[in-house]
């Protein structure tokens, strides 16, 4: 995490900045005066200090200390007589958001280590660049601690742009970014970090309103130095409201860290990532500009979005531990610009994206792993959950009931029967929704926990029980179709599809239905 040395003699303004950095993030040490300061020097990456702690002087006293160690942001009432030897002066008064915007901008250059490796390449008109960098970060481990990734600067024509964070470990894996709009002519980037490793690098030119619009994802603050929750795709929809067409964009985070327990993420979702809408862009009569915008804000509301933009990209971050979006007024040093992918989710759930992109389960394994959140199979250890190469996914398609429903599954020569809920009415999927982006046109995801090394062909039976609150007593559950059922292989990646129902079939409350399998 990064860490700021803050330098005030007036007590409550110094307790104001250390409050208003650490909500941003940052690693927060407090001196009172310039002889302190020196003293808690050592380790902290950047100065926030008054010009003035108490007299000009013992100001400098420290600037001369700090030169060439950290980076100096100094605050004053005035401009000084002189040129000082800092970074950055900022004026009083000055808004939070004004000094937190100086201080990212910085730590943006702190990442500015020996160059790895050059790209070069011309665009012919202006307009927006994917770039796909093939990288890889020697001796890390997404299920290591403190060997987690190496965090990346993508550096474009000197000018330090974005981050990508490693998760793919040690061997060559392909991060795609978008630049943003570039003008005519040749154009250069570079890639910096330590202990990263650049391997091979494409450009393309991009006309889509697909990345014209994609957001740019500032890293949720209390995330920083902490590898978890980090985005791992960002798609794209092209979806309607009412006859009004607009772009939506989702992300694939690693890990939820609030919001909804780990045992009931892999019963009622089918998995430990968070999914979820950032930004949908409604596009006007031409079909490209937008003329309106939103964001999925706490407690999944949607707001209308009246925040930056760096060209058309709007400026967005995480502000809570279940990944809702705030406008990113007060952005954290770490900025994801991810390439967005268009998907079409006719037919599937939202995790269909996860099944087309095979690195997804192995980072949410990797990060259970080093979480501690994996518990051995068939016991109960508070909200842990078995590895997930345990259990058996299911994808499909309920009709919208107060009811709820669980998935069941028999081995060959077992009479146990394995469920998704295990036991627990609440994990049940109800299928009503608190909006259509959770649930689209119906497919949903659940997992059944069976014994280690469970192969598709011991599998005897599934089936599937309707469970009911008071208030529902009278509802049915409908099964309208089960499109694939799997299992993770040995690298988390989803193997063959071993069942599917295409015959509707509807539950009655408190009844189970079943299936044989050939």
């Amino acid at each position: 995490m990064a860490r700021i040395l803050v330098v005030e003699d007036d007590p409550g303004q110094l307790e104001v900045r250390k409050l208003i950095l650490e909500q941003a993030g940052y690693d927060v040490v407090t001196a009172n005066d310039a002889s302190s300061a020196i003293e808690n020097l050592p380790g902290c990456q950047l100065v926030l200090m008054d010009y003035r702690i108490p007299t000009t002087e013992e100001g400098m006293r420290l600037i001369r200390a700090a030169s060439g160690k950290a980076r100096i942001v100094v605050l004053s009432g005035a401009q000084p007589d002189v040129p000082l030897p800092v970074d950055e002066f900022v004026t009083k008064p000055y808004s939070s958001r004004k000094l937190l915007e100086v201080i990212a901008k910085l730590f943006l250059l702190l990442f500015f280590l020996p160059l790895l490796r050059a790209e070069t390449f011309r665009v012919l008109k202006p307009s927006e660049v994917v770039a796909e960098l093939s990288l890889r970060a020697p001796g890390t481990d997404w299920a290591e601690t403190g060997h987690e990734a190496a965090l990346a600067t993508v550096v474009v024509d000197e000018h330090p742009q974005q981050q990508i964070m490693l998760y793919g470990g040690a061997e060559p894996f392909p991060y795609n970014v978008f630049l943003g709009t570039l003008s005519a002519g040749e154009h250069r980037v570079d890639v910096r970090g330590d202990g990263v490793r650049l391997v091979q690098a494409k450009f393309h030119e991009d006309a889509s309103d697909v990345v014209a619009n994609a957001p740019v994802l500032f890293a949720r603050a209390n995330t920083i130095a902490r590898y978890t929750d980090i985005p791992l795709i960002v798609y794209c929809e092209r979806l309607s409201e009412n006859g009004d067409p607009f772009l939506q964009y989702t992300v694939i985070f690693s890990n939820e860290d609030g919001g909804t327990s780990t045992r009931a993420l892999m019963a009622r979702w089918g998995r430990t990532t968070d999914i979820e809408y950032v930004y949908r862009a409604f596009l006007a009569a031409d079909g490209r500009h937008v003329h309106r915008a939103t964001i999925q804000a706490n407690n999944h509301k949607e707001l209308e979005f009246r925040g930056k933009l760096d060209g058309s990209h709007p400026l967005l971050m995480p502000i809570t531990d279940n990944n809702m979006i705030g406008e990113a007024d007060t952005p954290t040093p770490i900025r994801y610009q991810i390439a967005p992918i268009l998907v079409d989710l006719t037919g599937h759930s939202r995790e269909e994206v996860m099944d087309q992109h095979l690195f997804a389960y192995r980072v949410m394994a990797k990060e259970l792993k080093r979480e501690g959140k994996l518990r051995p199979f068939g016991t109960v250890d508070g909200e842990k959950v078995s590895d997930p190469i345990n259990y058996l996914y299911f994808e499909m398609k309920l009709t919208n009931s107060e009811a709820s429903v669980a998935t069941l599954v028999r081995l060959k020569g077992d009479a146990r029967w394995y469920s998704s809920h295990l036991g627990h009415a609440d994990f049940a999927i109800r299928t009503w929704r608190r909006n259509s982006a959770e649930s689209p046109k119906g497919f949903v995801r659940t997992t059944v926990e069976l014994p280690p090394g469970t192969k598709a062909d011991q599998i005897a039976e599934i089936g599937f029980e309707c469970l009911v609150l008071d208030k529902a007593a009278d509802s049915a559950c409908g099964v309208e179709a089960v499109t694939k059922a799997f299992l993770l292989d040995r690298d988390y990646a989803p193997g063959p599809n071993i069942w599917t129902l295409t015959a509707p079939v509807e539950i009655r409350a408190g009844a189970i239905w079943t299936s044989a399998l050939r």
